[in-house]
């Protein structure tokens, strides 16, 4: 089978393009694997890619490329959905590029990474494909207008996969796609080369992108409590981003100096995971949580905040970790320092920590993604059927108001005239009739045409046959 993933920027630093390469290398193992970067800013990845795994930059971006010469570079994106959070980083040259791939690919299975590159997987895939969006964001993290713009065109896709449960039954709950599968499939993490942590080390480790949803701020402000009543122990930070320099103004007006050090990028980030004993996160909401995954690999119990959606679902709380309530430093700092002082409990979080982490081994996420795959495959009539059902209630829905207000009007105007209903108006109630008529599957059938109107066609599309 050949599988290819688009993905924005595989030559960045993400979460998001480490689970994809996590993933990729995995499949790789049995199929043919592509990576397709819409981006290319440097001339090699920053996170290693499995040899056996194919590499296709799109718009190359480097200095000098004859790419950012192409007039269509200079004229903002189209077809990229303009509520997407990137959309400024996309031009006509990126729509033009992604339709030429896409409508050329001879893949089995097409994977999109991200919102706006899915609407593109959308509009310009192969339908003979299985077109999968992967949803690495809540679908609550994106704007209303961005809700409405993937909604149109999810619908046309065969599944939609988010990295939790709880996020999968909001996609259900609130956003309407028939035929479409809608599903969690959590992000692999395979286990580090270190030896884990022997828990002794007075270290608590942080990760992640330095920007104000990660609240390292609530984090270096519950440390104060920590290292008031512990000065022995320190918080690293490990990444780089926007709020690098107001968290260090801030840990210098705590007088944090001796406590708190802001690591840089590490990448990878499990060596410096290893070297704590304790790793923490107050984070105000997660799709996720690649690093707790991380942390745990390293046999480190995490300290999280219990935010939307991704660490309820990764930390058992009290067995491998601990969750707080999110925003609360004075809960944040109480937990832990009683990990800090109980180091029994520690230890023994942190053994069940590398345990559970076994639940996002490699072999068993892939086996999953092929499960669905070879579902998604074989349920290709059905899931077309439950399509066209679903437009001919839509369908319904919209015209048969409007035949009942002309019948109304057509019955005032007998009645006034004395006319009666033997003509035109016992076709409209015909049509009335046939307006109610449901098939055993509970779809409305279109209701036919009134015998003093012309009939209008419904043009349902075919489904293209599995390859």
């Amino acid at each position: 089978m050949k599988v290819v993933f688009l993905l924005h920027n595989v030559y960045g630093v993400g979460g998001t393009i480490r689970t994809t390469l996590n993933l990729a290398s995995a499949l790789a193992e049995r199929h043919d694997v592509t990576i397709v970067s819409l981006m290319r800013h440097r001339e090699e990845p920053r996170f290693a890619v499995d040899p056996r795994v194919t590499l296709v930059p799109l718009v190359d971006e480097r200095t000098g490329s004859t790419d950012t010469a192409d007039p269509l570079y200079a004229e903002p994106a189209k077809a990229f959905p303009s509520a997407e959070a990137r959309h400024r980083q996309y031009t006509r040259l990126h729509d033009a590029r992604a339709e030429s791939y896409l409508r050329r690919c001879d893949a089995d299975v097409i994977i999109g990474t991200r919102p706006g590159i899915n609407v593109y997987l959308a509009r310009f895939g192969p339908r003979r494909a299985l077109r999968i969006a992967q949803e690495h964001l809540r679908h609550d993290a994106h704007n209303k207008r961005l809700r409405a713009q993937l909604a149109r065109h999810y619908r046309t896709l065969d599944a939609v996969v988010t990295t939790t449960e709880a996020d999968a039954a909001v996609y259900r709950r609130k956003m309407a796609l028939p035929g479409v599968r809608v599903l969690a499939v959590p992000n692999m993490v395979p286990p580090p080369d270190v030896a884990p942590s022997d828990g002794t080390a007075k270290v608590v480790a942080a990760a992640g992108r330095l920007v104000p949803g990660k609240r390292f701020d609530l984090l270096v402000r519950a440390f104060a409590t920590v290292a008031a009543q512990h000065p022995d122990w320190l918080l690293r930070i490990y990444g780089g981003g926007s709020k690098k320099q107001e968290l260090q103004d801030l840990i210098d007006r705590l007088e944090l100096g001796g406590n708190v050090e802001l690591m840089g990028v590490h990448s990878p980030i499990e060596p410096e995971f290893a070297k704590a004993s304790i790793a923490a996160s107050a984070s105000d909401a997660e799709s996720f949580g690649m690093t707790l995954v991380e942390a745990m690999r390293c046999g480190v119990p995490v300290v999280s905040t219990d935010c939307p959606l991704g660490p309820a679902e990764i930390i058992r709380d009290g067995h491998d970790g601990r969750l707080v309530p999110t925003g609360d430093a004075d809960a944040l700092a109480k937990a832990l320092v009683e990990l800090i002082e109980d180091e029994p409990l520690r230890r023994a979080m942190g053994t069940a920590a590398l345990e559970g982490a076994h639940r996002y081994d490699p072999a068993p996420i892939a086996a999953r993604h092929e499960a669905l795959f070879a579902d998604l495959d074989s349920t290709r009539r059905k899931r077309a059927a439950q399509r066209r059902r679903a437009r001919l209630r839509a369908w319904a829905r919209r015209r048969v108001p409007g035949m009942l207000r002309v019948l109304r009007r057509l019955r005032g105007n007998n009645s006034g005239n004395g006319s009666g209903t033997s003509g035109g108006s016992a076709g409209v109630v015909a049509a009335s009739s046939a307006a109610t008529r449901t098939t055993p599957d509970s779809a409305t059938v279109p209701p036919a045409a009134p015998a003093t109107a012309a009939a209008t066609p419904v043009t349902c599309c075919s489904t293209a046959s599995a390859k």
